[in-house]
């Protein structure tokens, strides 16, 4: 293909792969699904120069920015964070290199007034929206040149109707692991099937709907407690439970009287799910003086809180024109029990039948033009519906946003122990894996509740979420080889995927999910050997950093930095990481005392650890000083000497020279090694070159 051409978000038909009824493709890498991690997967494995066969339902590419009707990013307050002399800005440590193009292109296509602004829509809520054609334009510009060179074979209007699998077996003869070797599937149009063979498969459907098919282990809504170990949760699971899903709609705030009625639904104020009861315009706050409303084209009222397209230039203006994505859901209410807009709690996706989950899409999709037609009956007359950015003829999203799909039990499934702010008291981080291949954050576990009894609704500390990390074993499916879990069906629980659920970090996931299956690939090994081999792992996780993925939180390094691999990778470790739990901070240029490099040594060295009665040095003393078993060890080994007069100085910066000492005395044939990009000197080392020269003997260590 000499020309690849694309016009309001959706390539031209011919650059799509067609293939014939009962055909079959084959490919190094298959990534089946439509969602946002779908389309980061893709493109890091693209970019790696390994080809792709891509098979989703729809002919837009992005998922929740996109045929979802959401290019409203729900960023945590990190990603917000601005650039001060001691911090870097959150694009460059909170989202990878290629989310923040994505970013910075969004911006660059939509300006306002003929000017770049950090926030095109200026929602209140996001602080980036565009419309979803923007979004789908900016996600398009990347893959073109794959397209043109055929390494992406991207099918559109398909859908999986069988995961094809074989038993292997051990050297013994014996039944080993089911394994995924490709998947059927069926054009929503034509009727033809087709099958796509690849040694890895990525599950990055919105539904988790390969587990399914594949009858692989998952699970569906909340869990019981002995599922997952969670204390929060009741002693029975409730497969019901599950997060609601909404239908997006794009509206334009019109001049007055220039508005365009929506018709009522079929069974609106009948059926339940299309109550006017259940709606309202206003945003309403309870407050200790009692309640204060926000009308619906307020600066903070609804119109407002996802906007994607604006007029003004000053964000809290709100004019003729605008565009806002109407995406609301439950809100409290002075005179209604529970008041909310198109979220659809009225039933479940996951673990019906398919006939079902039809019936209520449909359903959803009805109360999406149910709300649009209340609002205008009731006071907000000036809206018209903007179908020409959302692929439809009402402007009602191609999709609804899903919050939650059936997720696969992986070998790490993360807890809500690993997120919330109550495990973790006094400290600035949530767990840190020490396979990490990803980082997140969002403020709380933001659970959208539907209808049926018995959520689990955490409250205080319970349901603030700490910045937290993605476990590469959690993309790896306990008893299947040649699949990875990407998407929301990776293995975290209903709890946790409150959080890992948002946009930025379902794009890390599908990030990690592309490095992943790009490392099986090259090494052709199954994702299961390169997360449990600690040589694998750490050349995935230096790879990732290399081309700028952040896999630990640090507000000060960004991926642009110099170091940001050896850092990052030195801290997922837990070798080298803060100096106070209680901040983001690594503090790159400050100096190392001789004590934690100490410590870090022996970490490094997995060197049994020695506490001996008598100490060697009078100035690090047993039950006084914090590093008194490591400077022993080291000591026992030969590897360290004091400064003389029976003291050791840990507290004593330590200088490039001496370390230069300590490496030939503990790794000397990694010496030149850790010291090619340092100078041999009297100079005090910095916290960046003790990272620098470490991950070196990182590396050594471990033959990489």
């Amino acid at each position: 293909m000499s020309t690849v051409r694309h016009a309001n978000g959706i390539f031209a038909s011919d650059v799509f792969t067609q293939p014939s009824d009962g055909s079959t493709l084959n490919c190094s890498i298959l990534i089946a699904g439509g969602s946002t991690a779908a389309y980061s997967a893709a493109l890091t494995a693209l970019r790696m120069n390994v080809d792709v066969c891509w098979v989703q339902p729809q002919k837009v590419v992005g998922g929740q920015f996109t045929a979802q009707g959401l290019p409203a990013s729900d960023d945590g307050d990190l990603l917000k964070q601005k650039a001060t002399y001691s911090r870097v800005e959150g694009e460059k440590f909170a989202v990878s290199k290629t989310q923040r193009w994505f970013r910075k292109r969004q911006r660059q296509l939509q300006p306002v007034a003929g000017r770049l602004q950090a926030n095109p829509g200026g929602a209140w809520v996001c602080p980036i929206t565009t419309t979803p054609i923007v979004a789908a334009t900016a996600l398009n510009e990347p893959l073109m040149p794959h397209l043109a060179s055929g390494k992406l074979r991207l099918i559109a209007d398909s859908e999986p109707v069988e995961v094809l699998t074989v038993e292997t077996t051990t050297a013994a003869g014996r039944a080993g692991r089911q394994k995924v070797t490709g998947v059927t599937f069926k054009h929503r149009n034509t009727g033809n099937t087709f099958t796509v063979n690849a040694p890895v498969t990525v599950e990055a459907t919105d539904f988790g709907d390969l587990l399914e098919l594949a009858n692989l282990p998952s699970r569906v809504g909340q869990e019981a407690r002995s599922d997952t170990g969670e204390a929060i949760l009741r002693d029975y699971a409730i497969p019901a439970c599950q997060q609601s899903f909404t239908f997006n709609v794009l509206v334009e705030h019109t001049a007055p009287g220039r508005g365009v009625p929506v018709a009522a639904p079929s069974g609106y104020g009948k059926d339940t799910w299309l109550d006017p009861y259940e709606f309202t315009g206003n945003y309403w706050l309870k407050k200790s003086q009692g309640w204060a409303r926000r009308d619906f084209f307020e600066p903070y009222g609804i119109f407002r809180y996802r906007r994607v397209l604006r007029r003004s230039l000053n964000e809290k203006v709100v004019s003729y024109g605008d565009v806002s994505a109407i995406n609301w859901g439950t809100s409290p209410h002075p005179e209604k029990v529970q008041c909310c807009g198109n979220d659809f709690r009225f039933g479940h996706l996951i673990g019906v039948s398919r006939a079902e989950r039809k019936k209520l899409i449909q359903q959803a999709r009805d109360r999406a033009q149910a709300y649009v037609y209340y609002l205008q009956t009731n006071g907000v007359r000036d809206l018209k519906t903007r179908g020409d950015l959302t692929w439809t003829s009402d402007g009602i999203s191609i999709e609804p946003y899903i919050r939650e799909a059936r997720r696969g039990i992986a070998i790490t499934t993360i807890r809500h122990e690993d997120v919330a702010e109550r495990f973790f008291p006094s400290q600035a981080r949530a767990r840190c894996f020490d396979d990490s291949v990803g980082i997140g954050q969002y403020h709380y576990l933001d659970l959208h509740g539907n209808l049926v009894e018995g959520h689990i609704t955490p409250k205080g500390k319970d349901v603030v979420a700490l910045p937290f990390s993605l476990p590469a074993k959690s993309l790896v499916p306990m008893t299947t080889d040649g699949f990875i879990l990407s998407a929301k069906s990776l293995g975290t629980t209903h709890i946790t995927n409150a959080a890992y659920r948002m946009h930025p970090m379902e794009w890390a996931i599908g990030e990690a999910s592309g490095f992943l299956a790009v490392f099986a690939a090259w090494t052709a090994e199954q994702p299961r050997a390169v997360v449990e081999s600690l040589p694998l792992l750490r050349k995935l996780q230096g790879f990732m950093t290399r081309n700028g993925v952040p896999i630990f939180w640090f507000d000060d390094v960004g991926h642009d930095d110099p170091d940001f691999e050896p850092i990052q990778v030195m801290a997922a470790t837990g070798i080298i990481r803060s100096e106070n739990v209680k901040n983001l901070h690594f503090r790159p240029y400050a100096n190392v005392n001789r004590a934690v490099v100490a410590t870090a040594l022996v970490s490094l060295l997995k060197l049994e650890k020695i506490t001996p009665a008598q100490p060697t040095f009078r100035d690090v003393q047993p039950g006084k000083h914090w590093a008194y078993s490591n400077i022993e060890t080291l000591k026992a080994q030969g590897m360290i000497a004091g400064v003389g007069r029976g003291r050791f100085s840990p507290d004593t910066p330590i200088t490039r020279q001496q370390l230069s000492y300590l490496i030939k005395a503990s790794v000397p044939d990694a010496h030149d090694r850790a010291f090619a990009r340092l100078t041999i000197d009297k100079t005090p080392l910095s916290r960046r070159e003790l990272s620098r020269a470490f991950y070196e003997l990182l590396k050594h260590q471990l033959k990489i």
